[in-house]
């Protein structure tokens, strides 16, 4: 069952989907890094959503999802993403293009 952390459908341009497999230690830090990094950034004007394959495997496929657990940023003409536990913030951060925000918001 995908789970929705800031539901806010309206901002599906600015949309991050964490795909998973269970409850496996690299689902467990891609979670926890995810977490990090979304307190750390304020994303709150963003939708971001945890999508377990194991419970929603037709999302896997819609998304073309080859390997867990992997980042997807959607919305774009070419969606981009990256796989791994996200244990790099300035790996994941680069390769998505977001940055920090400066507003202190």
């Amino acid at each position: 069952m995908a789970r929705t952390l800031s539901p806010d459908p309206i901002m599906a341009e600015r949309a991050l989907r964490l795909f998973i497999s269970g409850n496996s230690a690299s689902s467990q830090r891609a979670r926890a890094n995810l977490a990090r990094l979304e307190s750390v950034l304020q994303l709150g004007d963003w939708l971001i959503e945890i999508i377990d394959v194991l419970e929603a495997p037709h999302r896997a496929e819609e998304a073309g999802i080859l390997a867990t657990p992997t980042l997807l940023r959607a919305g774009e003409a070419r969606a981009r993403r990256i796989v791994g536990d996200l244990s790099d913030p300035d790996r994941v951060l680069a390769f998505l293009e977001i940055e920090p925000r400066s507003d202190g918001t």
